[in-house]
């Protein structure tokens, strides 16, 4: 099935289409609507379902990036899953997108995880909620969709990972100068931007030109400098993630780009190795960048078509092993 980022040029998402008729077109249905979470703040949320004939058979969360949003790149793979039988539904967090918070800053990651499971949970209950579910992270999505799993609350049947932010890659973290002074500049003024990464995060995520100048086209995206505290708090995640790593034990899927200047690829694969998941698969493609979407669209389709048939091989498996649950129980 083709991605729909085909459809998509320089000037827009959804090409020369406006989004309803993109979303008829892909046979999909999509809504959106705010949520108040409990800090006050009010996020934007999107669920986009497929239409008949095609059977709904798992739920998807979909969780983007830092800097990123629902609303742009990610929308377009939210739509792939939907059309291909997930209801899917996405959040943006806090300072980002449509959502209420200081622009992309995020000093504490725990309450963006709480935002998500709240929001998440509440969409499995109203959507199918007896159907295997899926949570899809992109770069700190794929951190955030960890630790959500490691709150161990309600179970999720699968995580895929997508060029996740497990460690930051050397090609891209702050000068070890500033990084060592991180800390002190956090507390004195930790909204302040004082972090720039070496090289921008579009350039070095986007493989194919003009998707790079689409990612910067979007009003939400900020091109300033990280802020102290957010910074710090990013890499403490990757610190926290990776000493948990032997406590998934999710269905785990780890896709990741060979040459992804960004998350690395190396932190992924120590994942793979350490994941106390029986069910596990990396597929690290050479000469790819940090978002897949961002390749070309041979390659594009060469990654999403697997994760789909990965996702419904699982939900198939899940959806049997509920039914025969059930038949346990009513024989016994």
């Amino acid at each position: 099935m083709v991605h729909p980022i085909a459809e998509a040029n320089v000037q827009s998402l959804f090409g020369s289409l406006s989004p309803t008729k993109f979303y008829s077109r892909h046979s999909v249905t999509h809504s959106s609507s705010y949520i108040t979470n409990s800090r006050g703040l009010k996020l934007f949320t999107q669920s986009w379902t497929p239409l008949p004939p095609t059977k709904i058979k798992g739920v998807m969360a979909v969780i983007h990036g830092f800097t990123g949003e629902s609303n742009w790149f990610i929308q377009l793979t939210a739509i792939h899953f939907a059309k291909s039988g997930f209801a899917t539904c996405a959040i943006d967090h806090q300072g980002h997108g449509f959502s209420e918070g200081l622009q992309c800053h995020i000093p504490d990651i725990n309450p963006v995880v709480d935002d998500c499971i709240d929001f998440f949970d509440s969409f499995r209950e109203e959507h199918c909620q007896s159907l295997p579910s899926f949570l899809y992270g992109e770069s700190l999505g794929g951190s955030i969709a960890l630790l959500i799993h490691l709150r161990r609350g309600r179970p999720w049947d699968g995580i895929v990972l997508n060029g996740a932010m497990c460690g930051i890659s050397p090609k891209f973290k702050p000068t070890w100068t500033l990084e060592r002074l991180l800390s002190a500049v956090a507390w004195v003024a930790p909204t302040m931007s004082v972090v720039p990464a070496r090289r921008e995060i579009p350039n070095v995520s986007f493989k194919e030109e003009w998707k790079r100048r689409l990612a910067t086209a979007s009003p939400q995206r900020t091109q300033a400098a990280l802020r102290a505290a957010t910074a710090l708090e990013l890499l403490r995640v990757c610190r926290e993630v990776q000493r948990r790593f032997g406590d998934v034990e999710v269905p785990l899927l780890i896709v990741h780009g060979g040459d992804d200047a960004v998350s690395d690829p190396a932190c992924a694969e120590e994942l793979y190795k350490k994941a106390a998941s029986k069910d596990k698969t990396i597929k690290i493609y050479p000469g790819m960048w940090h978002l897949l979407v961002g390749e070309s669209q041979e390659n594009v389709d060469l990654v999403f078509d697997y994760i789909v048939e990965w996702l419904c091989e699982r939900a198939e498996r899940a959806a049997a092993c509920d039914a025969s649950d059930k038949v346990s129980v009513s024989v016994a």
